[in-house]
C-alpha cells in the first residue's frame, strides 16, 4: 500500500475537527488487520488518537446495547441496522467500508483437500476428521446453517468443535487439534500457524458486510465522521484488499 497516498488523505481529513480528539472505536475482530494499519495513518496525520477495542461483533453489540459508549462501531450491516434502530448510532453517519468472504483453514504444511466446488466441498468435510468454527461469528451461523443446506449437519455433528473467537479457531487448527477451521478469508489469513484452503465455492460463498457507524453518544462526531470517510477512501480500500477483504 502506497503509505504517500494514505497519509496525503488523512492530511486532508484533518481539516474536518478544529482540534485533536480521542476516537473510542469498538470493531469487529473481522477488520482488525486492515484497521490496524490504517489506524497508525489517520493519526499520525490527522492527530487524533484511536482507542480500538476489538471483539466478537455479537459480543460488541451486546456491550453497546447495554449501554457501552462508542464514537464509532465497525460491525456487520446488520448489527449497525439494530442499533440504529435503538438509537445508539447515528442512522444518517454509517458507511460500508469492507466485505469479507467465509474460508476454509489448515495448518500450515498439511494435505489440500478439494473444495473448489460444492460437491468437492462435501466431500471433504464428510471424511474431514474434525472442524471448527466462531458459534457466535457471521460466518460460523452461515456455516452452521450451510451444512443443514447441503443435507450433512447430522453427520458432521461429532465432528464439531466449538470456538468462541476466530482467533481460537485459528489456534486450534495451527495447534493440530482440528483439522479445518472455518472462518472470514482475511481472519485465516492472519492465523499464525495457518494456510488458506480456499473460499466457500462461488456457488455456496456468503460475504459479511461491515459497516462504520457513529454513536449518538460519540463525544466527537466531526471526527468520527473524518475516520468513516477515511476509511471509505480508495486508498483505504486497498489496504482491505491487502489483507483479504474487498472494499465496502
Amino acid at each position: 500500500m502506497n503509505s504517500k497516498a494514505l497519509a496525503a488523505i488523512a492530511a486532508m481529513l484533518a481539516t474536518t475537527s478544529i482540534s485533536a480528539a480521542e476516537i473510542k472505536v469498538l470493531a469487529s475482530n473481522g477488520v482488525r488487520e486492515a484497521l490496524h494499519e490504517l489506524a497508525s495513518a489517520f493519526e499520525r496525520e490527522t492527530g487524533h488518537k484511536l482507542v480500538i477495542a476489538f471483539g466478537l461483533a455479537a459480543a460488541l453489540k451486546r456491550q453497546i446495547e447495554a449501554g457501552e459508549t462508542f464514537d464509532l462501531a465497525i460491525l456487520p450491516a446488520a448489527a449497525i441496522d439494530d442499533l440504529a434502530k435503538q438509537s445508539k448510532v447515528d442512522a444518517g453517519a454509517r458507511a460500508a467500508i469492507a466485505r469479507s468472504g467465509v474460508g476454509i483453514g489448515i495448518k500450515k504444511g498439511a494435505p489440500r483437500p478439494d473444495i473448489r466446488t460444492p460437491e468437492a466441498l462435501k466431500r471433504t468435510l464428510l471424511s474431514a476428521k474434525s472442524i471448527t468454527w466462531a458459534k457466535e461469528g457471521q460466518s460460523g451461523i452461515y456455516f452452521a446453517g450451510l451444512l443443514e443446506r447441503i443435507g450433512i449437519a447430522e453427520q458432521m455433528k461429532p465432528k464439531i468443535v466449538p470456538a468462541s473467537s476466530g482467533v481460537e479457531v485459528g489456534k486450534l487448527v495451527a495447534g493440530g487439534q482440528v483439522q479445518l477451521g472455518v472462518i472470514l478469508v482475511n481472519e485465516l489469513m492472519a492465523a499464525p500457524g495457518v494456510e488458506v484452503l480456499g473460499p466457500l465455492p462461488p456457488e455456496l460463498q456468503n460475504y459479511t458486510v461491515f459497516h462504520a457507524g457513529v454513536g449518538v453518544g460519540s463525544k466527537d462526531s466531526s471526527a468520527a465522521k473524518a475516520l468513516i470517510k477515511f476509511l471509505t477512501t480508495p486508498a483505504a480500500g486497498a489496504v482491505f484488499r491487502a489483507k483479504g477483504q474487498e472494499a465496502g
